[in-house]
């Protein structure tokens, strides 16, 4: 969180589970539904992007799940724990039959890779997408990626991954991207790159791979952003940013995964295992989101 933790601190905002109470107003949700939490649990709800139900960017700024400050002042408290009271219109349902441990990832991870696709009209078959880091959030753009139709490639520094790409998630390709041979092979290739890479890496290797007027969308953080003008300029390209997306694309995407069958790539554990996990993420030895199952962990 940057050095930014409120203590006593309690993190998880991809959160699923079970409706226990609704209040009189409630219309969407009945006790014992599944439902889903997000990034994000209240916005002013009337500035113009609220209006438009992209909450992320409200005016007056979302309020996160967790370490944010609430309305009242207190500081909110996240999804590690054994329950969690959110309004209705930041709640989400989950499809009946969807897996309620998979859908967790599907609220962060999931819709910061599908709101820029849609948004950028990636959902084109036959058309091709580049994905850069296989982590989290780039698993879940190449599922989606493939689930739209498209000719999917996969770029990463580490060959150990070639097979997971190509074989358990179905990537058409892939590509070292420290390998000069490889990158030049692509020139001109791809008509969409999403990157999800948080290190520092190159800008201008990536948009020569990009058609005329081809997008790379950046969900990661590197520290900075560094390209020449005429990588954008001469192919006429775009390089753009997102963050997660509005209620209303959330809950049309968990519905898009449950009918075409979109499930995140898991290993659920129990909260004990919290700091093992903690030691492998660092390793990158998770494919691709560890879920906590809360309610086994606290019996």
């Amino acid at each position: 969180m940057a050095g930014d933790s409120k203590y006593p601190l309690v993190p998880g905002h991809e959160i699923v589970g079970l409706v226990t109470e609704v209040g009189s107003s409630v219309k969407g949700f009945k006790v014992g539904d599944h439902a889903g939490v997000g990034t994000y649990v209240d916005s002013c709800g009337e500035c113009e992007y609220c209006n438009d139900f992209v909450e992320v960017h409200c005016s007056k700024g979302s309020i996160l799940t967790f370490n944010g400050l609430d309305s009242d002042g207190t500081v909110t408290k996240g999804g590690y724990s054994s329950y969690i009271i959110v309004k209705e219109r930041y709640c989400y349902r989950i499809p009946d039959g969807y897996p309620l441990a998979m859908a967790a990832p599907l609220l962060c991870a999931g819709i910061t890779v599908y709101t820029p696709m849609m948004r950028h009209k990636m959902n084109q078959p036959d058309k091709s997408l580049g994905v850069i880091g296989l982590g989290g959030l780039g698993h879940m753009a190449v599922k989606f990626g493939k689930a739209f139709g498209l000719n999917v490639t996969v770029f990463s520094t580490s060959e150990s991954k070639k097979e997971a790409a190509l074989k358990l998630l179905g990537a058409d390709k892939f590509v070292i991207s420290s390998d000069k041979k490889q990158m030049e092979s692509m020139t001109n290739s791809l008509d969409f790159i999403i990157d999800t890479a948080s290190g520092d890496h190159p800008f201008d290797p990536y948009l020569s791979l990009l058609k005329v007027g081809g997008v790379l969308v950046l969900v990661g953080f590197p520290s900075e952003v560094r390209l020449h003008p005429g990588s954008l300029s001469y192919g006429s390209r775009t390089i753009a940013g997102s963050l997660t997306g509005g209620t209303k694309e959330t809950q049309a995407m968990l519905e898009f995964c449950a009918a075409n069958k979109v499930y995140p790539e898991i290993e659920l554990i129990n909260i004990q295992y919290i700091n093992e996990a903690l030691e492998r993420l660092v390793k990158r030895d998770v494919k691709y989101r560890f879920v906590i199952d809360i309610q086994n962990s606290l019996k």
